[in-house]
């Protein structure tokens, strides 16, 4: 006899992730594989890099290395799942599975919104109040502000959450997507989920454009702070330490804007899953990449520290200790 949850008759969900010709299954595994591993490489690169370099210990950089454990996670929660599904063929998730997974990825995304309007405010400060900003951004509100992005983070998704897990799905239980995601949740519905839309609505609103609206004004601020500037040197230097945080939040928000901003279900079409890849899956692969390239600082440590132990390997080397 099945199992009932939460008065639902389903008790497992089926993922159809990205159906395609079985030959290209294998280049798709491969495809995505590497993209992880890079993605998780490149992170923990940035969190050494910053842990291990007393000249990066500032809190622009603590708020960037709290931005790359999160990434990990992001990653970590989807795509090894996805990778399982090209390998085995196995698309099943349970319903407390899919549940566990769809609070956790909403959590991530919703932490984010708020870090990064955390490093907005972080550049804000740096370029517009110089003075006073050893005063306000020491250890400890750094600290506090990065927790607390975290727990704002968690704490909306768990409303979203609690929400859907209070709906009833008696069937289908196919869900046109990767992963469990919202929207495709509710298509699967079978009762009446106006009330459930609407919160979901607007507690996305709220963790989207809030966040995205204290990122326009601090950006507008930091804007005219840096016209001010007397020499042009400044400015740039200014325009450098926030081009790669701009960057990444326009790549975020154009996509997470595009899916979760919407007062109804989205249609479970093909093209929100492409979408849902360049922030679930892309994004947090480029980061890294744009605040390396785009960070002068921080590029100038990572090369110094790959040079530094491409010596260490050399010197301890057999051949070289012969000669």
């Amino acid at each position: 006899m099945m199992e009932i949850y939460n008065g639902n008759n389903i008790t497992e969900f089926i993922l159809i992730g990205f159906p395609t010709r079985p030959e290209l299954q294998p280049l798709l595994f491969a495809a995505f594989l590497i993209i992880y591993l890079l993605t998780v490489t490149e992170n923990v690169v940035i969190i050494i890099t910053i842990q291990f370099n007393v000249k990066l210990h500032k809190p622009m950089y603590y708020l960037l290395s709290s931005l790359s454990f999160l990434e990990i996670w992001y990653v970590t929660v989807t795509v090894p799942n996805l990778l399982n599904i090209f390998l085995t063929q196995n698309n099943k998730i349970s319903f407390f599975a899919c549940m566990i997974q769809l609070y956790i990825f909403i959590s991530l995304a919703c932490t984010e919104c708020v870090l990064l309007a955390a490093m907005a405010f972080d550049r804000y400060l740096a370029i517009c109040f110089p003075l006073l900003y050893p005063v306000i951004m020491n250890n400890t509100f750094c600290l506090q502000l990065t927790i607390g992005t975290w727990v704002l983070g968690f704490s909306i998704a768990l409303i979203k959450a609690i929400f859907i897990f209070r709906l009833r799905f008696c069937g289908p239980n196919v869900i046109n997507h990767f992963f469990c995601d919202i929207s495709p949740m509710l298509n699967l519905a079978c009762t009446d989920m106006s009330f459930t839309e609407l919160v979901d609505f607007i507690l996305a609103m709220a963790i989207i454009m809030i966040p995205l609206i204290m990122i326009i004004i601090t950006y507008i601020c930091i804007l005219w702070a840096v016209v001010r500037m007397p020499n042009n040197q400044g400015r740039k230097k200014a325009f450098s330490t926030c081009a790669s945080h701009l960057t990444v939040v326009i790549i975020f928000y154009t996509t997470t804007l595009f899916i979760y901003a919407r007062p109804r279900k989205a249609s479970p079409y093909n093209r929100n899953k492409l979408v849902t890849i360049l922030y679930s899956i892309l994004t947090p692969f480029l980061n890294p990449i744009i605040y390396c390239l785009r960070n002068k600082e921080m590029k100038q440590t990572i090369n110094k520290s790959f040079v530094t132990l491409h010596d260490i390997v050399l010197g301890s080397s057999p051949c070289s200790t012969a000669a």
